[in-house]
């Protein structure tokens, strides 16, 4: 009866949809590129380096004093190496220079790290292999480079391994090209050339100390008290806390709280219009229950009970919403699909939670908005029905 009251008024029904379907839509499409979001920004982090823990000179980022502090030393990095939680440590110097081969020649950040550091960090190489434990004990002139200064300073075609590479006025030896990485804040411009620390600190910048050192804990093993066994070793070793930690699951959470916000605020915006949509079920039900009041008089004249009436209609109304959500989510998986297609930087994922949820919004607001003309219709008298004929 339901089914057949709204193919009767095609025109009405849909009109009467249009507004959940636009509701559904906007709420399917948020959550989605929320979601796609928050996990391309995760995917970013990741791959920076997972359970990793920075640590600085100072007393935080900021801090006017941190070049001043010359506390951090290999010897620190070795004595948190021996810690049970940690899978990997690095030590980590920068100095800038100007690279150069034959007639081309690029500004380069030079970062000077320990035999661990592609695996701290997660890097991935795409030629040749990376200096080892050997190589960081004898000052080895050995570079690891990225793809932005093999592209700079070699031709496209050119096999860069075993090549010399002048950094300033040292010459170093290229024995890997990183792999290019893909990120939500677009690709990196700059050149980036790796040495040994000890060759950074004893051929370029004479210094005796470290600018950072980044420690990658085990998987499984908790990030805070790491942290505070590594604040603790290093207190101890220095007299003071001259220094500071940063964890990347503090990063993490963030971004995930701070999306999840987002989202949410956009989501309840969204269903402003699902609300909307309500409303025009509402006010559509009690038109139908107008025109059909003569139809409602010969049911309850017939045996029909005030909850059959109810029951009818409100069946209806759900129809209704549900049909319209369906829709909804049918043309925001489409809409999706067309913005994946065209708009490669945004990532779209579609959770079947999210969809759940869309249709259960769509169901309620049927049973919400539709009661109160389910309910005027099933009080009507039978005889002031008939008289209506």
């Amino acid at each position: 009866m339901a089914l057949h009251a709204m193919a009767a008024h095609r025109m009405r029904t849909l009109l009467t949809m249009l507004g959940i379907i636009i509701g559904i839509v906007s709420v399917v499409l948020v959550n989605a590129l929320g979601e796609g979001s928050k996990r391309q920004i995760l995917s970013d982090i990741s791959a920076m380096g997972t359970n990793t823990i920075d640590i600085y000179p100072g007393s935080g980022f900021g801090d006017r004093r941190a070049d001043a502090v010359r506390s951090l030393r290999a010897p620190d990095a070795d004595a948190i190496a021996r810690l049970a939680f940690v899978h990997g440590v690095t030590p980590q110097v920068q100095a800038q220079a100007t690279a150069r081969r034959g007639n081309a020649e690029k500004s380069a950040s030079i970062q000077g790290v320990g035999e661990q550091f592609f695996e701290v960090r997660g890097q991935t190489l795409a030629e040749g292999v990376r200096f080892d434990h050997d190589a960081v004990q004898r000052l080895a002139l050995d570079a690891v480079i990225d793809a932005n200064a093999r592209k700079a300073l070699f031709a496209p075609h050119e096999n860069p391994l075993g090549q010399i590479v002048l950094l300033g006025k040292v010459p170093v030896r290229v024995i890997g090209v990183t792999a290019p990485r893909k990120s939500l804040f677009g690709p990196a411009e700059g050149v980036t050339v790796w040495l040994p620390y000890t060759t950074v600190m004893g051929r370029l910048t004479g210094t005796q100390t470290l600018q950072s050192i980044t420690v990658r804990v085990r998987d499984g093993a908790p990030m805070k008290a790491a942290e505070d066994e590594i604040t603790a070793l290093l207190t101890v070793r220095h007299g003071a806390k001259d220094f500071f930690t940063h964890n990347s699951d503090s990063v993490r959470a963030t971004v995930e709280k701070t999306t999840f916000v987002l989202q949410l605020f956009i989501s309840s915006i969204a269903v402003i219009a699902l609300v909307v949509g309500g409303i025009g079920v509402m006010n559509i039900m009690l038109v139908s229950v107008t025109e059909r009041t003569p139809e409602i008089g010969i049911r309850m004249a017939v045996g029909a009970r005030q909850g059959d009436i109810l029951q009818q209609f409100l069946i209806e109304a759900v129809f209704v919403c549900l049909l319209g959500g369906l829709l909804g989510i049918a043309l925001a998986l489409g809409l999706g699909w067309v913005i994946q297609l065209f708009v490669k930087q945004f990532q779209i994922v579609f959770s079947a939670g999210a969809i759940g949820l869309a249709v259960l919004c769509s169901t309620l607001i049927g049973l919400g908005f539709g009661f109160w003309p389910a309910r005027n219709a099933a009080q009507l008298n039978p005889v002031e029905a008939l008289a209506r004929q």
